[in-house]
């Protein structure tokens, strides 16, 4: 039997062919995006893929590349796959999840979530004037939500800005936003903080009062691993923020529930950390 013969290439066809397997398989890879979208609420992983599966859709197209999602259903969870830069982009809930992130330097934000810009934590309260002296705050029981919620951090925040450190305040956790009128308006807790809109405005038709309001905080953010390019990063951007000029975007925006994107201001990042102690 005859040896088989060996073809040997010219060098400068083999640097081609190296360099177009090379392509194939980058052209392969997968963005995963993760997506957090807080613990508190009754949905599925399933329910929260399908929403952002048409916004996947959309980053595919813009990338060139196929994306997936990664849910992450709970917030240590979320922050560990994070700190290990487990995903290519993210979208963040809450933002003191985010804003650590951003912090560690893993990930930067490259869009705000439009309406989730100003969120803000009011104090329901049974008295008729806001609170003018803080001091007297100390010592009386304040409701909030989970210790680990964004309205929690931004709770503490508020807290310490005015001098109440600690355990100066009496708090009283519960899970639930809806729930904390419950406390305030049976002599449970002196003031009740809670940043949901719907729990706000039936307390205030009720006859019910806010006390005090914090500063605004946004808190839903795209993130995006520093471990990408500038051009990729950049046309996830373009694709986002445009998202409400093409017939798909608007598709995508309809099945996630949101309205649209907008460029985030690292000034404001940066003076939140600070604020909320991250």
């Amino acid at each position: 039997m005859k040896p088989r013969a060996v073809l040997h290439f010219p060098r400068p066809i083999a640097r081609v062919a190296a360099a177009l397997l090379l392509a194939a398989c980058v052209s392969s890879h997968a963005f995963v995006i993760g997506v957090s979208e807080g613990v508190s609420y009754n949905v599925s992983d399933a329910q929260v893929t399908a929403r952002f599966e048409p916004i996947a859709e959309v980053l595919s197209k813009a990338l060139k590349q196929p994306v997936t999602i990664k849910i992450f259903n709970s917030y240590n969870g979320a922050r560990d796959a994070l700190k290990q830069q487990q995903v290519d982009f993210a979208f963040v809930h809450p933002s003191h999840v985010a804003l650590g992130a951003i912090k560690g330097g893993q990930y930067s934000a490259f869009a705000w979530t439009t309406g989730f810009t100003d969120y803000k934590v009011s104090f329901l309260c049974k008295e008729q004037q806001p609170i003018s002296d803080w001091k007297s705050v100390a010592g009386k029981q304040l409701v909030m939500p989970d210790a680990d919620s964004i309205t929690a951090v931004i709770t503490r925040a508020m807290l310490r800005e005015q001098g109440l450190q600690g355990t100066a305040v009496k708090v009283t956790n519960t899970r639930f936003q809806d729930a904390v009128p419950f406390y305030v308006q049976n002599g449970f807790a002196a003031y009740g903080a809670t940043a949901a809109s719907s729990v706000i405005k039936t307390w205030k038709d009720g006859g019910g009062k806010v006390c005090a309001e914090s500063r605004a905080v946004p808190i839903k953010q795209w993130l995006a691993s520093r471990k990408l390019d500038a051009a990729t990063v950049n046309a996830a951007r373009d694709a986002l923020l445009s998202l409400a000029q093409t017939d798909a975007g608007k598709r995508a925006l309809a099945a996630s529930s949101y309205v649209g994107f907008v460029t985030p201001s690292t000034d404001v990042e940066a003076s939140l950390m600070n604020w909320l102690g991250i």
